[in-house]
């Protein structure tokens, strides 16, 4: 039977900003773009109980919580407490499979400290985050993803919760089917549809009745409901893609704006395409129009010409006229630009041939200041 751990840090970015700044401990604070257009990144503890979570507009969090503090966050800061919280993980086991950088699985089945006990092993991290980075992190402990990664919700922050294998079944039959790993907004509201709330609910169907109204997500849910769930703890994520994308404070409608906003992004694509070594071989643009449809464009090139040049500048001027191109093929529909981005997959080797592309560290989203 597998040991798996899910460790998932408690309000991570509010909580380094407290950390860092004092004055801001006991307060409620906010992570995020204060502007027209800022979300909330992450809350604080203390500005959860008005009601203001992630992905909130910033706005309304200021309106439900007046004495809000929002800061725009430091993504250097975080990613070096990311690197130091994975450190400790590492004392435990290599197969660390980091999920953002605050959360991550581990697989401490074999771990490198002779430990045995899953559990106990989770109390030890929790200690060793809290003593050596002053933060907290709740843990979840099961004998596979699915539950573990539940568990650590049960009961933040500061918790850590372990379903063992003998009740897991009757803990998943009484799980609204909303906590199902997959399981957003529309697909609950589907399964609401057809009578399907619960886990029970959810178990009493056969696996063709679910395929049928599912599509492959159904085989999914068939087997999450039964409690299994095979997949492994992998230590490396195959990257796909590399992207970027800014929402505007106000939207963009005339020519120029569009084409310095296109420029800029662009020349942040080239940087990153420069930082990772990427290599790709269609460009993607995607726009978001006033009204909030989002519309996307592709295009490839068969010699590869995304990952020539070995400097920033050479890339931006392969990009560009690719990227003008797709702007001008958008039907924009009289209305204005909100978001726009770039982002360039298919990847390629030196040669020009199709590659898989490892990713040894997590990219923090830049956009995180300024989301849609």
């Amino acid at each position: 039977m597998r040991k798996i751990i899910h460790i998932d840090m408690d309000a991570f970015f509010a909580s380094v900003e407290q950390l860092d700044h004092p004055e801001l401990r006991g307060r409620p604070v906010a992570v995020g773009y204060d502007g027209p257009r800022g979300v909330v990144a992450t809350a604080s503890y203390e500005a959860r109980p008005y009601g203001v979570h992630s992905a909130m507009a910033v706005s309304t969090a200021k309106r439900l919580c007046p004495g809000l503090v929002v800061v725009g966050g430091s993504h250097a800061r975080y990613k070096e407490v990311s690197a130091q919280m994975h450190a400790i993980f590492h004392e435990y086991t290599d197969l660390v499979e980091p999920i953002s950088l605050d959360e991550a699985f581990l697989d401490v089945t074999e771990s490198k400290t002779g430990q045995t006990v899953a559990t106990v092993m989770a109390q030890e991290i929790k200690a060793k985050i809290r003593s050596r980075l002053h933060l907290t992190a709740s843990a979840g402990v099961s004998y596979c993803k699915l539950l573990a990664k539940i568990a650590s919700d049960m009961h933040k922050p500061d918790g850590l919760t372990t379903i063992h294998p003998s009740r897991a079944q009757a803990f998943i039959d009484s799980l609204r089917v909303e906590k199902l790993w997959g399981v957003g907004p529309r697909t609950a509201e589907a399964l609401h549809r057809v009578g399907i709330f619960t886990g029970h609910d959810l178990r009493s169907h056969s696996e063709s009745y679910l395929v049928e109204r599912f599509g492959k997500m159904g085989s999914m849910l068939y087997l999450f409901a039964r409690g299994i769930d095979t997949r492994p703890v992998e230590p490396w994520h195959e990257r796909k893609s590399v992207g970027c994308e800014q929402t505007y404070e106000r939207d963009l409608h005339t020519s120029r704006e569009l084409d310095e906003a296109l420029q800029a992004a662009a020349t942040q694509l080239a940087g990153r395409l420069e930082r990772t070594g990427f290599r790709g071989q269609t460009l993607t643009l995607k726009v978001k129009r006033a009204d909030f449809s989002v519309l996307t464009r592709s295009i490839s090139t068969g010699e590869g010409m995304l990952h020539k040049g070995h400097a920033i500048e050479p890339r931006t001027e392969a990009i560009l006229p690719m990227a003008r191109h797709l702007l001008s093929e958008v039907d924009r529909g009289g209305m204005g630009i909100r978001l726009m981005g770039l982002s360039v997959s298919r990847p390629v080797d030196d040669d020009g041939h199709a590659a898989r592309w490892v990713q040894l560290e997590l990219d923090f989203k830049e956009t995180l200041s300024r989301c849609s």
